[in-house]
């Protein structure tokens, strides 16, 4: 009796989608469940996100994405010596020695991934900045909108294969191997130009290599752009030390001529210290053409996300306000993608991540992380006056509030992306204490920024612009988006 007893009992117990929480059966008897209405628009952010030097940088050209319209991402940054007096090789070297000279420069970015269409390869060009507020405004960081002027002459182009990204490219004759390096070979003018700037004595009268500002008068930086029918995007990281400006060059070792090189790098360094020079300016500049696309005019049954720089939703639940006195066992938010095309789907995946906050009240538009429920270990207050942080310390708990992209097969057999989000304390306390319902915000965000706090970016984890996603907004009859209550009477 005792161990059907204890079967029966398991039986009634339902386990969630989210952490490891038992949820009590629905019985509808003493637990029930209920599904709230969520009313829904469609928002796209007037974007000045910030990709800081230390992150992976967004290149390439979506030229064909049937929901989201277009996107380009090109690159601009200073390769710069790490020491200065600066020389090629050891003191002395460059000139030791009838036929020492340059041999070539070749710009070396560190891949870190891609997202989109990898069977198109990406057009790459490289040409000068000539802009020199560039040059000089390395302490001021540019948000994805700013593009310094650039120009001149081609210095080098490259087509990217990612499907070969993992393979092995030697150079120095041999010596040395690579992958996951992308590697454009500059011209013999500007290596020839480069190479005269070396600051060893009786070299050049230029002297370019003496001291940071000397070097900045020599260039203001290199252009990274992308054009042609591409249709993804590659990341970078410009702090590996992969990424690198590499200075091939001939000397003379125990009288023979040897092919060595030196490298230029991106300083990723905010600050200077005693022994590191200025950091180097970074600009990722990033370009939404979302007109005549779908996401440009939704239908009222469809809502689009975007990771940032990109589009988010609004959400309000009215009946939240409305409801008794009662406990909540569980309040979970659901978002269903809606299938569009097989193909597609698959090559323009859905963002890591989605994140709901809320809209906090006041006359200026302005939004604050959601109660309670981002880490239940963690005490943070999102009004920031009890002197608890605004934002949990060691960030979101996913287990527990979720939002991170899960896989199910829907009622039609087809294979859909989904996310949940836990907000049962939220919901508890409003009911409980008759707090605000707040309206709130569901978006992919690349860092979360809450300016009534801080001036300070909070990094997320999506990377720049990776995913996409069309999910169903509060009246879709099969996605519906929606607020899944299970609760007791009390």
């Amino acid at each position: 009796m005792f161990i059907s007893f204890f079967n029966w009992s398991c039986s009634k117990l339902d386990t969630t989608d989210i952490g490891g929480d038992l949820l009590p059966a629905v019985d509808n008897v003493k637990t029930f469940d209920t599904l709230l209405t969520i009313n829904t628009t469609q928002g796209i952010f007037n974007d000045t996100t910030i990709v800081d030097r230390a992150f992976d940088q967004a290149l390439g050209f979506i030229t064909n994405d049937p929901l989201f319209g277009t996107t380009k991402a090109d690159l601009f940054l200073q390769a710069k010596p790490n020491f200065y007096p600066y020389y090629l090789g050891g003191s002395g070297d460059t000139l030791n020695g009838f036929g020492a000279g340059i041999d070539s420069v070749v710009l070396c970015l560190k891949y870190k991934g891609f997202w989109g269409d990898s069977s198109r390869p990406i057009h790459l060009e490289v040409r000068e900045v000539n802009d020199f507020i560039f040059r000089d405004s390395v302490y001021l960081q540019k948000d994805i909108n700013y593009a310094p002027t650039y120009g001149g002459p081609l210095l080098g182009s490259v087509d990217v294969d990612v499907r070969k990204m993992s393979n092995y490219v030697k150079f120095t004759n041999g010596r040395d191997s690579v992958n996951n390096q992308i590697r454009i070979k500059l011209s013999a003018a500007f290596a020839n130009r480069l190479y005269a700037m070396d600051s060893v004595p009786g070299h050049t009268t230029t002297n370019a290599f003496y001291t940071d500002s000397a070097y900045r008068y020599f260039y203001n930086g290199l252009a990274i752009t992308t054009s042609g029918s591409s249709n993804g995007l590659m990341y970078v990281n410009l702090g590996d030390t992969a990424t690198k400006l590499e200075v091939h060059f001939r000397r003379k070792n125990l009288g023979k001529l040897d092919t060595v090189y030196s490298s230029l790098r991106v300083n990723t360094v905010g600050i200077p210290s005693s022994t590191a020079p200025p950091p180097s300016n970074v600009a990722n500049h990033i370009v939404r053409n979302r007109a005549g696309f779908p996401v440009s005019n939704p239908s009222s049954n469809d809502l689009y996300i975007q990771t940032e720089s990109g589009t988010y939703v609004n959400m309000s639940i009215p009946a939240l306000s409305t409801l008794s006195n009662r406990i909540i066992h569980r309040a979970e938010i659901i978002v269903e993608q809606v299938p569009t095309d097989p193909i597609y789907d698959g090559i323009f995946t859905v963002p890591n991540f989605l994140y709901i906050d809320l809209k906090d009240t006041g006359t200026v538009q302005r939004w604050k992380p959601i109660y309670l429920d981002l880490s239940p270990t963690q005490l943070y207050d999102p009004d920031y006056k009890s002197g608890y942080p605004y934002y949990p310390t060691n960030g979101v708990d996913y287990q527990y509030f979720g939002g991170f992209q899960r896989t199910r097969n829907d009622a039609f057999g087809n294979s859909i992306k989904f996310y949940n989000f836990n907000i049962t304390r939220y919901v508890q306390q409003l009911i409980t204490k008759h707090t605000t319902n707040y309206d709130m915000r569901l978006y992919a965000p690349f860092h979360l920024f809450y300016s009534q706090h801080s001036s300070s970016y909070i990094p997320f984890s999506n990377n720049i612009a990776y995913g996409r996603v069309r999910v169903g907004s509060g009246t879709n009859p099969n996605y519906k988006l929606r607020l899944r209550l299970v609760y007791s009477r009390l």
